[in-house]
């Protein structure tokens, strides 16, 4: 016999006829039933007959309609072959698997939208470029990350941007396209640089105002931590 853990209801799909202990109505074949000590409830008599059935099989929508019903009950079965109760889904409230489908629906909406950025972005890059490039990175900064090279070259050569890896400068892969476009990196991701602009602050002063932690991380990438760089 399966227990309920602390805050769970289990239901169960019978797996023969029964009869519910309250309004002696018949329960066929995979009826849902609740019990309470030695008494067989329908969901009716149990005041579980509100809440909606969800089959198990989306990962995502159960933890969702879950979380998002107050009340919920967990439907089992028992398998004569493995010899145990076997989850079958949820019972969960009508608007909480409402709300559930429809944050799923968003999230599925919002891969399908990076999706086709991911596509637009491939579609303007030229991979031969971006692979010499971020090895062009790699070279002159050592201890970059890997995917930080690969990131500094598909946002500098992006075609048709203006962007430093478009440049002729950049095609010929010199140490200043690659300075230019790891320090732009640094800058946006690694200081405070966007938020001083989202402040209101000036271009420049922003800038300025990031330069040495900007410095401090190009050096670290391209000596290895050593702030002293190399020895002469």
């Amino acid at each position: 016999m399966t227990k309920d853990k602390p805050g769970e209801i289990v239901v169960f799909s019978v797996v023969r006829e029964s009869t519910c202990g309250e309004c002696k109505r018949e329960l066929g074949k995979g009826a849902f039933l609740r019990k309470e000590g030695d008494i067989v409830l329908c969901l009716a008599c149990a005041d579980l007959d509100h809440l909606v059935w969800l089959p198990a099989g989306d990962a995502a929508l159960t933890r969702r309609a879950r979380r998002f019903s107050k009340l919920f009950a967990v439907v089992v079965r028992f398998s004569r072959t493995r010899n145990r109760y076997e989850r079958q889904g949820l019972l969960v409230e009508e608007a909480g698997l409402a709300r559930a489908e429809q944050a799923c629906l968003d999230d599925a909406e919002a891969r399908a939208r990076a999706r086709e950025r991911a596509a637009a972005r491939r579609a303007v890059l030229d991979e031969k470029h971006v692979d010499a490039f971020a090895e062009a990175v790699r070279a002159r900064y050592p201890d970059c990350p890997s995917g930080e090279a690969r990131e500094i070259a598909e946002h500098a050569c992006a075609k048709h941007s203006g962007r430093v890896g478009r440049s002729a400068l950049a095609k010929r892969l010199e140490a200043e396209a690659v300075t230019l476009a790891a320090r732009a990196h640094v800058r946006h991701a690694h200081t405070d640089y966007d938020l001083l602009l989202a402040e209101g602050r000036e271009r420049l002063e922003a800038r300025d105002a990031v330069a040495e932690k900007v410095d401090e991380i190009l050096v670290r990438w391209q000596y290895g931590g050593d702030p002293s760089g190399p020895t002469t």
